[in-house]
């Protein structure tokens, strides 16, 4: 098992660490990071053009973190990208604002509530009655029906076991610090909110993050005023018509009996529904093997191997349909005249698909052997073959589709290379020659490969058989790609159309025919917080009509004018553009605030959290207190903050002539807006994009004006340590309040900054880190013995080193700068503090004999404390106050010139 750095010896830190509380708790009480827009007076008479000259600003933001644990070293990464900005934003004169607020909508917390409440009921109200398990059993492959009563406890501490190494919640909740006895409280979902934000307040406060607390709040009803916030941009929405209501396949836990949405998963973030074509394929004559075991009752319906496609269009050329011999399958009732073939995974999806009788309800016939179904003689729908055979093939999936492959080896790689396995070793695979004796036929031609895509490519790619995975694999791709965008039909009915026009005809005249019917199943596994494996359900709901053409057409437009720092997040933007669609937006189960006009719903977690950046710029004026109970300096009560109160506030809507609150409040929560608005900058980890971050962009379109869009967007990588993948399980991991006792504030901070930019992943060293403590502590002392020895340092005229050294200073303050502008924190680093003091160091070894200049060595160190303020401050705090004795704090220093 891995485990993070142990650290020897603890005095210098201890020290540092003394010096960083102090600070903080000076910035705290002088209120350095509490920002207004300009007053009244100061912008009398000028332009919103000639306020942001007259009172430049910058507002940065991140994804408000999820309050079901404690902050962890990632969360410091991604907030580092807004920490340092704001610092550096500040030295060029702005007015910064950067607020935090906490997220606590949705299942995460609702379900390990309601987790503990289980298991206090097993083990008692402290847990006293707990007995540590032995490991729980492999869980079944998914193929076919699961025992009753085993697998489901299996696999949820199969599951929370391999995250943290604890099956159970309340062993979870010890592990990140709560105290046995304090655990029956977060029985409560709302205890949570209560607990964990005022940590996270505390963490940050360690780090010393210029943060302006005023503005904090969390989500959900919880707050009334947040939630006022929230309807009213989900009433607006509605009105729009961006919020429509309608049947639509989504991930969907039976457990949980509600939509498992991206905050509400523990495995398969970023998974969506995958639709096929379901191909009913008629069972004309069962195997020797199946016969015996078929019952009459069973054979008096007409079965169906049903097979899932994404090619309805090749049907023409099918020869024969694969099974997997090893996998376990199962005749499912669909209703009292037929009755399909198909794994436990597929029926289990088709239940909630309104493919069965009677929705939710699995009602399994008879179990079979995959090996049992081969040699069954089928009748395939559209092939120039009536009929073909059931023949085994290694590469299928319990995991995909239905279990049930129909085959067109024309046009299949993998089809093609397993028929032709099969060809030669016949006996080898148990069949009779005749079933795999129907030739390919062709489907559609091609420019590339002609009217036999598959044959051509095997032979191009040197496939010899089904077990060249990786040859196969790429070959897929190649027919797929080729067959869509420049295949032409020919045979069949759409004869001499292009495959692109035909799939969809052929895929409505085989429905329409009763011969295949629509299905869907996860593109991959998603697992819900409460460890149930979700399933493809077609359900009327609320969605969020994403990529509706007018719609999408805008968000481009706004896209194309945001800066995304580099192109492979400019790239992942435009990618996620081009495939996001509608998006379900409401859910019955969890914490969060309600639909207006249809109260059973609750807004869900990433619905909720679009333009809360909006929020920030009037949360102080509202309420003194994260849940809205203390109320702010304007004296407003929630019910006055009505949908038009908004709508004049962020959307210049016009004033109601029954206003519920004076114009006057009103009009300094717009003015606080209009200044702030739009945001500078937002920051996130780039898996992000995929969801939150375009969604945002989506409503803002729609919602604001457009100079009030997103300016700009940064995704960074995720965070390792110590060069290996953050986990608690194998003790790589390190909360942001571990790294903070562990080595201090700016130490941590030196290591974040030197972590990396770009969007691909970062590392935070913890020898590096450790090493920042030396570097720090040995800094400053040094800076503090030559001042103080500063009679014996040189006066007069500069030399030629002198004058070199005056220079590299300057140039180095150019290049810094530059990087910080750039948000390239590990080369403003790397030239404002490394380089800084290897030139200090070249300059104090040409200069030994005669000694340094005083005014030089003054200038140095004042240089090193303003260029390093942005990272570490509290270093740079001692400086300038205590060592320089400057009469101000360096959080309103302007960067030198």
């Amino acid at each position: 098992m891995a485990h993070t750095l142990e650290l020897a010896q603890t005095g210098k830190r201890d020290y540092l660490k003394s010096l960083e509380k102090k600070y903080q708790d000076r910035w705290e009480q002088e209120h350095i990071f509490e920002v207004e827009a300009p007053t009244p007076e100061e912008t009398a008479g000028l332009s919103a053009t000639e306020i942001r000259q007259k009172f430049p600003k910058w507002f940065g933001n991140f994804p408000v973190p999820y309050m079901n644990g404690s902050l962890h070293l990632g969360h410091a990464f991604s907030i580092s990208k807004i920490e340092f900005a704001a610092g550096f934003e500040r030295m060029l004169g702005k007015r910064v604002l950067f607020p935090h607020g906490f997220h606590v909508t949705g299942m995460p917390i609702k379900a390990s509530a309601d987790k503990i409440v289980r298991e206090m009921e097993m083990f008692g109200e402290n847990f006293e009655n707990f007995v540590p398990e032995a490991p729980a059993e492999e869980t079944p492959d998914g193929s076919a029906a699961p025992r009753p009563g085993a697998p489901d406890k299996a696999k949820k501490g199969k599951i929370q076991a391999k995250a943290t190494g604890h099956i159970y919640q309340f062993q979870i909740m010890e592990s990140i610090g709560v105290p046995r006895e304090e655990i029956k409280k977060f029985a409560d979902p709302y205890h949570w909110l209560e607990y964990f934000p005022p940590i996270a307040i505390a963490d940050h406060h360690s780090l010393g993050t210029r943060i302006d607390w005023r503005r904090s709040f969390m989500t959900t009803d919880a707050n009334p005023y947040y939630d006022a916030f929230v309807r009213w941009q989900i009433n607006k929405l509605y009105k729009l018509d961006k919020i429509k209501f309608g049947e639509r396949y989504t991930i969907y836990s039976p457990k949980d009996g509600q939509p498992c949405m991206d905050h509400d998963r523990q495995d398969g973030e970023g998974v969506g529904p995958q639709e096929y074509t379901a191909i009913k394929m008629e069972v004309t004559q069962w195997s020797e093997a199946a016969d015996k075991v078929i019952d009459h009752q069973i054979a008096g319906r007409t079965i169906y191997l049903v097979a899932a496609t994404l090619r309805p269009e090749t049907m023409y050329g099918q020869t024969n349909c694969f099974v997997g011999t090893a996998l376990k399958y199962g005749i499912f009732s669909a209703n009292d005249k037929e009755a399909y073939v198909c794994t436990y995974r597929a029926a289990r999806n088709m239940a909630y698909q309104g493919i069965f009788e009677v929705r939710g309800q699995i009602h399994l016939l008879l179990e079979l052997e995959g090996s049992q179904i081969v040699g069954t003689k089928i009748k395939a729908p559209l092939s120039v073959y009536p009929e073909v055979y059931v023949l085994p093939m290694d590469n299928v999936l319990a995991t995909k589709g239905t279990g049930v492959v129909t085959s067109v080896p024309s046009d299949s790689p993998d089809d093609y290379a397993t028929l032709m396995d099969l060809r030669k070793k016949a006996e080898y695979y148990g069949i009779d020659p005749a079933w795999a004796a129907f030739d390919p036929v062709s489907v559609l031609s091609t420019p590339s490969y002609g009217d036999m895509t598959a044959p051509a490519l095997v032979k191009k790619l040197k496939i010899m058989s089904q077990k060249d995975v990786k040859q196969l694999a790429e070959a897929k791709e190649l027919a797929y790609k080729e067959g869509f965008y420049n295949g032409m039909m020919t045979i069949g009915e759409f004869k001499g159309q292009p495959v692109q026009e035909a799939k969809t005809k052929v895929r409505a005249a085989l429905i329409e025919q009763g011969l295949a019917f629509a299905y869907a199943g996860p593109e991959g596994l998603v697992t819900s917080r409460s460890g149930d494996e979700c399933v493809v359900a077609l359900m009327d709901q609320w969605y969020l009509d994403y990529g509706e053409p007018e719609w999408r057409a805008l968000c481009a437009r706004q896209l194309a004018k945001m800066n995304t720092y580099n192109q492979e997040t400019r790239n992942a933007f435009e990618g996620t553009l081009a495939w996001l669609n509608q998006w379900a937006c409401a859910r019955t189960y969890g914490l969060g605030s309600k639909l207006p006009w249809d109260p059973q719903f609750l807004v869900e977690s990433l619905s909720d959290t679009t333009i809360y950046m909006a929020y920030y710029t009037v949360a102080h004026l509202l309420h003194r207190s994260l849940d809205g109970k203390v109320r702010g300096p304007l004296n407003i009560a929630p019910e006055q903050m009505t949908d038009e109160v908004w709508d004049y506030i962020f959307t210049n809507g016009e004033w109601p002539d029954s206003a519920p609150l004076p114009k006057e409040k009103a009009d300094e929560m717009k003015r606080q807006f209009d200044y702030f608005y739009p945001f500078d900058v937002r920051s996130s980890g780039k898996d992000l994009i995929n969801n939150h971050l375009t969604f945002a962009n989506y409503v803002h379109v729609a919602l604001f004006p457009e100079d009030k869009w997103p300016l700009s967007m940064r995704a960074n990588g995720h965070l390792m340590l110590n060069g290996k993948k953050m986990s608690k399980s194998t003790g790589n991991s390190l909360t942001l309040r571990q790294g903070v006792e562990k080595f201090g504030a700016d130490a941590t901070r030196l290591a974040l900054a030197d972590a990396g930019d770009g969007i691909e992943d970062a590392n935070f060293d913890e020898k590096n880190a450790n090493a920042n403590i030396l570097r720090v502590h040995t800094l400053l002392g040094w800076c503090e013995e030559i001042l103080k020895d500063e009679a014996n340092l040189r006066t007069g005229p500069f030399n030629y080193h002198d004058k070199v050294f005056d220079e590299e200073i300057s140039e180095l303050n150019r290049l810094t700068k530059q990087h910080y502008i750039a948000t390239n924190y590990k080369d403003a680093l790397k030239y404002g503090f490394y380089e800084l003091q290897s030139a200090r160091d070249w300059y104090r070894e040409v200069t030994a004999e005669i000694g340094m200049h005083a005014d030089l060595v003054k200038r140095w160190i004042r240089i090193s404390a303003l260029l390093v303020t942005p990272i570490a401050p509290h270093f740079a705090e001692h400086i300038w106050t205590t060592i320089l004795n400057k009469p101000t704090t360096i959080q309103n220093a302007l960067w030198p010139e």
